[in-house]
C-alpha cells in the first residue's frame, strides 16, 4: 500500500457540466466534499476558449479539478440496447465522420480547460476483428488519438458495450499510447457484457479513470437492460472492485455516476450516501465482511 492516505490516492468525484446537463452544480459538488469532477462536454457553440477560461476560474474558486471531459453527440439514445447499438458513439457508420469532427472540437475544449483526458462511449465494436466495420472504427479511433496527442490529451473509452476481451483486442489493434479505459462496473451488468470484477482484472492495465455506479442484472442479459441502483444496493462487489483497482496499480479518482436530474434532491441524497459508502470502504470499515482497501 502506498503511504498516502486513501483519500489522497483515491479522491472522490462526481459529474458536472458547463451548461445544462445531467451532472450536479459546482456548489453541490463542493458541498458534498467531492474534489474532482467528470465533466459533460458543453453544447456546440459553447466550447470556445473564453468559456473554458471562465469555467476554469469557477473551478479554482471552489477548489475543484476536472479529470475527464466526456463527449456526447446529438442523436444518441439509450432507450434500449438495440437503440444504443444503432445510435451511440463512433460505431454507427452514417454519423461517424460528423461525430469524429465534433469529438475533435471536444478534445480542443478539453485542452483549453487544462484537462488531460476526453472520454466517450465508442459504441458497439464488432466482436470479429475481420469485420470491415471493426477496421473502420479502429481507423476513426486512431485519427482521434493522433489529434488528441497533438494537444496533450488522452482518450478514455468507457466500458459496457462489449466484453472486456473484445475491448482489449480493440485497444491492442489501435496501438496508440494515449488510448485508455474508463471502467464502469455497472455498465458490464446493464449491458450484460460480463461479470465486472473479472472484466476489470482483464483490462485493469488500461484503466485510467473509473465510474462508481451500481446495477442489478437483467433476466435476459444482453437483450434487455439491467436496473441501475444506488451505490451498494446492486450486484457490483465494491470491496473487490476497489481491491482489484489497487492491485492493478490504479491510483486516481473514484467518480460517482448517479444521474437523475429530474429528481435533484434524491440525486444529491444518493450521491451523499455513495460518498459515505466509498469513504467507509476506503477507511477499512466495510461492516459487511468484505474486507477493506
Amino acid at each position: 500500500m502506498n503511504d498516502r492516505e486513501p483519500s489522497q490516492q483515491y479522491p472522490l468525484g462526481v459529474f458536472a457540466s458547463v451548461d445544462a446537463g445531467l451532472g450536479v452544480r459546482l456548489d453541490v459538488a463542493q458541498d458534498l466534499g467531492a474534489p474532482t469532477l467528470h465533466l459533460h462536454a458543453p453544447h456546440r457553440g459553447n466550447r470556445g476558449p473564453d468559456v473554458a477560461a471562465e469555467f476554469r476560474t469557477k473551478l479554482e474558486r471552489r477548489g475543484l479539478r476536472v479529470t475527464v471531459v466526456f463527449a456526447g453527440f446529438d442523436g444518441e439514445s439509450y432507450a434500449d440496447i438495440p437503440t444504443v447499438e444503432k445510435t451511440v458513439g463512433l460505431a454507427p457508420p452514417d454519423t461517424r465522420a460528423e461525430r469524429l469532427a465534433e469529438l475533435k472540437e471536444i478534445i480542443d475544449f478539453t485542452a483549453q480547460l487544462g484537462v488531460e483526458a476526453t472520454g466517450l462511449h465508442l459504441g458497439f465494436v464488432p466482436h470479429d476483428p475481420a469485420d470491415p466495420e471493426f477496421s473502420a472504427i479502429v481507423d476513426a479511433t486512431r485519427d482521434a488519438c493522433d489529434y488528441a496527442r497533438q494537444r496533450g490529451v488522452n482518450i478514455h473509452l468507457e466500458t459496457g458495450q462489449e466484453p472486456a476481451g473484445v475491448l482489449a483486442t480493440f485497444l491492442e489493434t489501435v496501438q496508440r499510447d494515449n488510448l485508455y479505459v474508463n471502467f464502469d462496473p455497472a455498465n458490464m451488468i446493464l449491458y450484460g457484457c460480463g461479470e465486472p470484477i473479472f472484466a476489470l482484472k482483464e483490462i485493469v492495465r488500461y484503466v485510467r479513470s473509473v465510474h462508481c455506479k451500481d446495477a442489478k442484472w437483467s433476466d435476459s442479459p444482453g437483450e434487455t437492460w439491467g436496473q441501475e441502483t444506488p451505490l451498494g444496493e446492486g450486484d457490483v462487489d465494491f470491496p473487490a472492485f476497489l481491491r482489484t483497482l489497487q492491485e492493478g496499480g490504479y491510483r486516481g479518482p473514484l467518480t460517482i455516476e448517479r444521474e437523475i436530474p429530474q429528481e435533484p434532491e434524491r440525486q444529491r441524497a444518493e450521491i451523499a450516501a455513495a460518498i459515505a459508502f466509498l469513504n467507509q470502504l476506503l477507511s477499512g470499515s466495510t461492516g459487511n465482511g468484505g474486507g477493506s482497501l
